[in-house]
């Protein structure tokens, strides 16, 4: 065999042996030690109950981000073929507030419907706001009725984290219009809303 040959060989050896040897895994800060079997150095291998057993700490890394794609595809779907978007956020429980916005979701609908145009709005609540969507407190429980039958262009959202916070203060689940769909946060709702090109506007 000539030298070239044998060193090439040799060198394709040692890169089988490097790629399929175990390899040892360092027990790193808030796992458990690996116990079991070791390499010629002493150093423990890992097995698959070892992989099996560290796959949860992966868990909520993987839940987020599909919760973040989520929320972006909806946001993209609600942009598709529509050529005007905007926010109405209510924050206050002010039932002149809430009367206003929901002024505004009409005369922006009607606005547009008269230039042929298609037009999105969402209404966003959080803090006191959550009271216009929340069935035994609303002082505009009919008209957001009549509107999700009338006018399909708009579209309500409560805040996950207010109403949880009024759980634990009233001590009662706190319940919420039908016409309404609930967001885990109003504000990163109306964050990310805003950085998908659409306009906002606070009655």
């Amino acid at each position: 065999m000539r030298p070239v040959q044998f060193h090439a060989r040799l060198a394709f050896v040692a890169f089988l042996v490097l790629v399929f040897a175990p390899q040892p895994i360092l027990a790193q800060e808030g796992r458990r030690q690996l116990t079991g079997p070791v390499n010629a150095q002493g150093e423990p291998i890992a097995t698959s109950a070892d992989i099996s057993a560290s796959w949860p700490n992966w868990r909520p890394a993987v839940a987020a981000n599909k919760s973040k794609a989520q929320r972006r595809s909806e946001i993209a779907r609600a942009n598709a073929a529509v050529d005007h978007r905007l926010i109405l956020q209510v924050n206050s429980n002010d039932a002149a507030a809430m009367n206003l916005a929901l002024n505004n979701a009409t005369n922006v609908i009607d606005y547009y419907k008269s230039k042929g145009e298609k037009v999105k709005i969402e209404v966003v609540t959080f803090g006191p706001g959550l009271h216009m969507l929340r069935s035994d407190t609303s002082p505009v429980k009919s008209r957001i009725e009549a509107m999700a039958i009338g006018a399909p262009e708009v579209s309500f959202k409560a805040c996950g984290n207010t109403r949880e916070k009024m759980r634990k203060t009233e001590d009662k689940e706190i319940p919420i219009l039908s016409e309404a769909k609930m967001v885990e946060s109003g504000v990163v709702r109306v964050m990310e809303l805003q950085e998908s090109g659409w306009s906002y506007v606070k009655p």
